[in-house]
């Protein structure tokens, strides 16, 4: 499949290992002069993409493009992703699209998006929504506000124009997400006691506990458990299968602190938790152009382990929908908003919140939280 613009933009599908190597290099030309924007790994990047290393691809399907000016330079590319997942629960003919990035051209844009829905429509899909990459359990969203601060892990950051590509190209939002910023000098600590000493009142069983790492496996598959049923009606939740689930963790396992993992039992029955992560962007954002080697590596690890990151970030908390509707996040935010400090973190990201989910927003505003940062799903019938 070729598409061409009428400016003379070509834009065509991805082969071999030259253009998946091409694919990944554009963001890092692309973004080579941006202040905020932080590198992935290159290697993290390619792992992804790679069907015989990521697990995403048991289930799902990805095409990636690549768009060309007239004189051969890369000036955009994207991937149209089909999520086996997706349709199974949802069985909505929607595909999606994600890793777009573009130069600053609504004819490159317009082509790249024509591509993607080209292929979506060969895989008889008749929806797209993105950006994904590749799903919504992974890095997903579109930056719209907040431009001026750097993301936190496994956040995306985009130009501000993307959204005008967007919705030129007839891309509507369909959800809202928004990052919520804790401090702890700001956090209405004394309040949040309140609610967790109600909470145990209630529940005289509960029980809150950190990850015990010698038994991460299992520890692994309880929270799992805990949030493909806490996730399950949430807007657009796919439920991870095992193998991405175990691909996530091993990941995360070179940077978890299991003080700032908290489980929630009650009556020895995990029924919630909560996994706060240190924002290692921070120290990333030191490690030029993506590559560990040959000094990217000892940066990353200095400012890793010598001050270097100061905030964490909350990328999930669940609880069983049993128990929902019943405070149950006050325990779990108030052990991580007293711990981070203790261990060198006083600022916490909590993201991404669904604009859907009131009674979460809510109560991090009650409790002192700040929005930081806002970002939107879009989607287009095919």
């Amino acid at each position: 499949m070729t598409a061409v613009s009428s400016t003379g933009v070509t834009v065509r599908p991805v082969e071999g290992w030259r253009g998946r190597k091409r694919f990944v290099d554009f963001a890092y030309d692309l973004y080579r002069t941006s202040r905020h924007w932080i590198p992935p790994l290159r290697r993290d990047v390619k792992q992804t993409l790679n069907p015989k290393k990521n697990a995403f691809f048991e289930h799902g399907d990805m095409q990636l493009f690549l768009a060309r000016d007239a004189g051969g330079a890369v000036v955009g590319r994207i991937a149209a992703i089909k999520n086996g997942q997706h349709l199974r629960k949802y069985d909505d003919g929607n595909g999606f699209f994600g890793f777009f990035e573009c130069v600053r051209d609504e004819a490159v844009a317009e082509v790249l998006l024509e591509a993607a829905e080209g292929w979506l429509r060969e895989q008889g899909l008749i929806g797209m929504r993105g950006p994904a990459n590749p799903s919504l359990n992974d890095t997903a969203g579109l930056l719209v506000d907040g431009f001026d601060r750097a993301p936190a892990l496994l956040m995306p950051y985009n130009p501000p124009y993307y959204a005008d590509f967007f919705r030129q190209h007839g891309l509507e939002r369909v959800m809202t997400m928004w990052a919520y910023y804790l401090h702890c000098k700001y956090v209405k600590t004394q309040k949040l006691r309140r609610g967790a000493k109600l909470i145990r009142r209630r529940h005289p069983g509960l029980e809150l506990r950190t990850l015990d790492m010698d038994r991460f496996e299992e520890e692994a598959a309880t929270i799992l458990d805990i949030y493909n049923d806490a996730w399950s009606d949430n807007w657009g939740h796919v439920p991870m299968t095992e193998a991405e689930f175990d691909q996530l963790t091993s990941e995360l396992k070179l940077i978890v602190d299991s003080e700032l993992v908290f489980i929630l039992e009650d009556e020895g029955r995990p029924v919630a938790f909560a996994i706060s992560l240190p924002d290692i962007n921070q120290a990333l954002r030191h490690v030029e152009d993506g590559r560990l080697f040959p000094l990217g590596l000892p940066k990353l690890l200095a400012y890793q382990h010598f001050g270097g990151v100061h905030q964490i970030r909350m990328p999930l908390m669940g609880v069983r929908k049993e128990y929902q509707g019943q405070g149950l996040y006050a325990p779990l935010v108030l052990e991580t908003v007293e711990e981070g400090p203790r261990r060198g973190y006083p600022a916490c990201e909590m993201s991404w919140v669904l604009d859907s989910n009131t009674a979460l927003k809510n109560a991090l505003e009650e409790m002192g939280g700040v929005i930081d940062k806002e970002y939107a799903m879009f989607e287009k019938s095919l």
